[in-house]
């Protein structure tokens, strides 16, 4: 098995979380498979680099004299903000060589100030998408999810998204077994997909101010295989269905259908990651139904049908 050289980019203010988070699935991927993956990291002049929280990294030596490798990941942190502009010189000569190329968080908006990201679909931390979105109007910037795959070419969103990022990466490389085990020992699941949005439904929406739309808000929660319709939901708060509405988006950013959607969808997901439950008891579980209405909700929202999402998503039990 030939092995790929990672090579994590290193600069003052990078987040700590976005060089440690990749690197440890890396790592734990040549634990489990000896010789898979050689880890490298690199800063501009090869001297130790301060982190936003102020943890200090000593890297392994000069971005100037690391060889072209694998895959060239490349943080993200309030670094970012002073432009880099050596790192960025250097990214738009050496970028291009590497055979895979990862940005993590903000690690995308370095890309684009080189001109890695033109033409290509990104996204970045969701603070910051509007930013890159403004300044580099040749990216096509998808502010929802985790991460984005473009040809050769990854963008992840904030922080623990570089996790599922490195575990989609790891499972391309060395398969599903490897990044199950990687995932267990990191104690999270095998990943996320790519295409599930940064914020779940809870954080996405608004918290409504008054009293009877937030309570509203967590009875979709807590019951999404209720009856939520908007004139129940209406009656709830004792509303007019017309007046509910309008100020449930007013208060919350979002329609009620549009949060019910995502409520649900959400609820379906953690059952069919998490219990052995079959897809009709689900459905009904979830508020669908049915398992086609299920179906085409998932399909709609994440490019999948349950079945497979439960066979790509849902971790192996442990022997």
């Amino acid at each position: 098995m030939a092995k790929r050289t990672v090579l994590i980019a290193l600069f003052d203010g990078v987040q700590s979380l976005d060089v440690t988070g990749p690197l440890e699935v890396f790592a734990g991927a040549e634990r489990h498979t000896p010789g898979s993956y050689r880890i490298r990291t690199a800063s501009p002049a090869g001297r130790p680099v301060r982190t936003t929280s102020g943890l200090n990294l000593v890297p392994d030596g000069s971005l100037d004299d690391a060889a072209v490798p694998h895959t060239l990941v490349v943080p993200g942190g309030e670094g970012t903000r002073g432009h880099a502009p050596r790192l960025v010189d250097w990214l738009r000569v050496h970028g291009p060589r590497a055979r895979r190329l990862v940005a993590v968080c903000t690690g995308a908006v370095l890309l684009a100030r080189a001109g890695l990201l033109d033409g290509r679909r990104a996204t970045t931390h969701w603070a910051h998408c509007e930013e890159l979105a403004r300044d580099h109007p040749a990216v096509r910037v998808d502010p929802d999810p985790i991460f984005v795959r473009d040809g050769t070419v990854a963008t992840s969103a904030g922080v623990t998204a570089g996790i599922d990022l490195a575990l989609a990466l790891v499972e391309e490389d060395l398969g599903r077994d490897t990044a199950l085990t990687v995932a267990r020992h990191l104690v999270v699941f095998l990943r996320r997909p790519g295409n599930q949005a940064q914020f779940s439904a809870q954080l996405a929406a608004q918290t409504a101010r008054r009293a009877p739309l937030r309570d509203v808000q967590q009875w979709i929660t807590e019951h999404p295989e209720a009856d939520l319709g908007v004139e129940a939901l209406a009656a709830r708060a004792a509303l007019s269905p017309r007046h509910f509405t309008r100020a449930f988006q007013a208060e919350t950013g979002t329609t009620p259908g549009r949060y019910v959607d995502r409520v649900r969808l959400e609820h379906a997901r953690r059952l069919l990651e998490d219990t052995a439950d079959g897809v009709e008891e689900i459905s009904r579980a979830s508020g669908y139904g049915t398992p086609e209405a299920m179906r085409r909700a998932f399909v709609r929202a994440l490019g999948a049908a349950p079945a497979e999402y439960r066979r790509r998503f849902r971790p192996a039990p442990v022997t």
